[in-house]
């Protein structure tokens, strides 16, 4: 394997994206995106207007990992916060490095960006993400619970 290069995603990459959508999806057991949404993934992040960012980690020409993420705003710190979505390595290229390269890579964008925060939710079985995180100096707030409305 050469080296991991992590940048800026492409909507020609997109199939890539939602293929390792498809594999988060497993490794969650939640069900995958269908042919339908993988159609709006496409439009809401390349699109006229796009909603998300996205950095694509490859090597030897594969695209292998991707994170998803986008600008929130924290009225506290009267600063933007990158918010990270998504973040997934494919299971046959994981223990590389990838993940660590584009956390790196959206900490830096925070860093330019001018953001008071760098923020994700991590699973609370997914052992090998938090001892990651941890790694890297990111700090659980247990006081803190998501709440949400589907519509």
């Amino acid at each position: 394997m050469t080296g991991v290069v992590v940048r800026e995603a492409r909507r020609e990459d997109a199939p890539a994206i939602v293929g390792l959508v498809r594999a988060l999806a497993l490794f969650e057991e939640l069900p995958g995106p269908d042919d339908a949404a993988a159609a709006r993934f496409v439009e809401h992040g390349f699109g006229p207007r796009p909603r998300f960012e996205s950095l694509v980690a490859e090597t030897d020409g594969a695209i292998v990992g991707y994170a998803i993420f986008f600008t929130t705003y924290s009225t506290f710190r009267m600063q933007p916060t990158l918010f990270l979505e998504d973040l997934f390595v494919h299971p046959d290229a994981r223990r590389r490095g990838i993940a660590t390269a584009l956390m790196t890579r959206l900490r830096a964008l925070a860093v330019q960006r001018d953001c008071g925060r760098f923020e994700w939710m991590v699973l609370d079985w997914n052992a090998g993400a938090q001892a990651l995180y941890a790694q890297l100096g990111a700090t659980e707030l247990p006081a803190w619970r998501l709440c949400r409305v589907d519509l």
